[in-house]
Formats: structure tokens, sequence, C-alpha cells
């Protein structure tokens, strides 16, 4: 049975959801806030908080783990050294999703903000 196996899928490979599920974490550690569409952000977000959560013990294990899963030395580095004792306290809840009013031009795809909270 395949009961609690929900992935949001955004139309896309399995291949192509997981290189930008990777590159959008790497983008929002990189500068804390990102604009894309709103389904890919709530794609986004449990990612990112994996990750966050990850961060805030630093060890030499949950870093391999971190880079395990966005293979960037760069955002690992900066997830354990800020980020992660950014939120040490916090039990979760580490990003906020907002929603903007106008469509992408083009294609009129619902857009939205994806950030870290303060």
């Amino acid at each position: 049975m395949r009961h609690g196996k929900h992935k949001n899928r955004i139309n896309v490979s399995p291949d192509h959801r997981k290189s930008l599920m990777k590159n959008l974490c790497i983008e929002l550690i990189d500068h804390g806030k990102i604009k894309t569409t709103h389904a890919k952000s709530k794609a986004l977000k449990p990612a990112i908080e994996k990750l966050i959560t990850i961060a805030k013990v630093d060890t030499v294990a949950n870093r391999r783990l971190a880079f395990k899963k966005i293979n960037n030395k760069s955002a690992v580095t900066k997830l354990f050294a800020e980020i992660g004792p950014k939120f040490k306290e916090r039990p979760g809840g580490y990003t906020r999703i907002t929603k903007l009013a106008e469509g992408r031009v083009g294609d009129a795809a619902k857009m939205s903000y994806i950030s870290l909270v303060d």
C-alpha cells in the first residue's frame, strides 16, 4: 500500500524534481527569500525545513547528510554556521510562504515568495 507516500509532483520527471528541489534549497539558503511559483514553493517547504532541522545540531554526520541532500559546500557551510544556530530554540516552522496577487507574465502561473522566518 502507498499510504503516506505523497509528494508534490509539480508535473516533472523524478530526476528533474530532485534537481529542482536541490537548486531551490541552495538559492533559499544563499538569499533567504526567493520568488517562485506557488506549487514549487509548497514542494520546497518540507525539503528545506528538514535541512534546517538537521543543521540545528552541528556534527560531522549531520553535515554529511546535508551535503548528500544539496551537494553544495558553501550552502552547507552557511546552513550550519548561520541558519542552524538561528533556529536552535524554534521547534519548527522555519519558512513562510507569501502569495502574490499577480500571476506570472506569459502563463499567469500563481507566484509566491518563500522566505526564512526571522
